[in-house]
């Protein structure tokens, strides 16, 4: 339940490019910033933004205003939907109530999204995340999903296997958590251990978390199903919370330095 109805706001003509915005608790303990979900669902267009409502509480009532992203998306879309993950972003950046601090929340795709999405001094948390289009297209994750999407075989269309797999772009410019269950049998765990290994090993990955030395953290629960990783009750929300509290507390003391 998500209480109270969103404020829309369009960023484009197409339906499917608005955001949905929810203001910060007025009895939350401290503004902390916008979160930006982005939903999954194997780039099909029956899964929509609606997926990510549940979480919303959880966020107005720790003091961070929530803009959740619809996009457009399904066979064939990947240019439409890096360029809505742009445009969306960048009316995210520059609404008056995202407070200067931004931080990415992205399931599945979503975490694809986050991880491509996020800019110096962002933090992101992607849940599960797709980090490897080749890998997912010789795997046939999601039933065929990345083929589906694409259209064509990596070998046909290299650039943009390349420009959709956030593998191809560490280190990241954000700082990163990410969450993944051992037991995740649609996105399997092994895609994000090779992307964190890859991101530790490329050059300008801090070991401090904050945004002058970005850093790479992963949560591996050995109990978490794909569509948990979603769920408002889900254990490791505890933990993301600390962590995103501790990313807000340090991006305020390096503004105010």
């Amino acid at each position: 339940m998500t209480g109270a109805s969103p404020r829309i706001e369009t960023y484009g003509a197409d339906a499917d490019q608005h955001i949905e915005w929810w203001s910060a608790a007025p009895d939350a303990p401290a503004a902390r910033g916008t979160i930006v979900l982005l939903h999954g669902g194997y780039w099909r267009e029956r899964f929509t933004a609606e997926l990510m409502h549940p979480l919303v509480p959880s966020f107005t009532a720790r003091g961070w205003t929530v803009a959740n992203v619809e996009y457009r998306r399904g066979p064939g879309a990947w240019a439409a939907m890096r360029d809505d993950l742009a445009s969306s972003l960048a009316a995210v950046r520059a609404s008056t109530l995202s407070g200067g601090r931004l931080a990415l929340v992205g399931h599945s795709v979503g975490g694809q999204l986050a991880l491509l999405g996020g800019e110096a001094g962002d933090a992101v948390v992607a849940l599960a995340p797709v980090t490897d289009l080749v890998r997912g297209y010789h795997e046939s994750i999601g039933d065929g999903a990345v083929v589906e999407f694409l259209g064509a075989a990596p070998d046909a269309l290299p650039d943009t296997y390349a420009a959709a797999s956030p593998l191809a772009h560490v280190p990241p410019r954000a700082s990163v958590l990410i969450v993944h269950g051992t037991d995740d049998t649609r996105v399997p765990i092994t895609h994000t251990h090779a992307y964190v290994t890859a991101c530790r090993s490329a050059p300008g990955v801090g070991v401090a978390l904050g945004p002058t030395a970005p850093a790479v953290t992963l949560l591996e629960l050995p109990h978490l199903p794909h569509l948990d990783a979603i769920s408002p009750t889900a254990p490791h929300w505890p933990a993301v919370h600390h962590w995103l509290d501790d990313w807000s507390a340090l991006d305020r003391q390096g503004r105010s330095a």
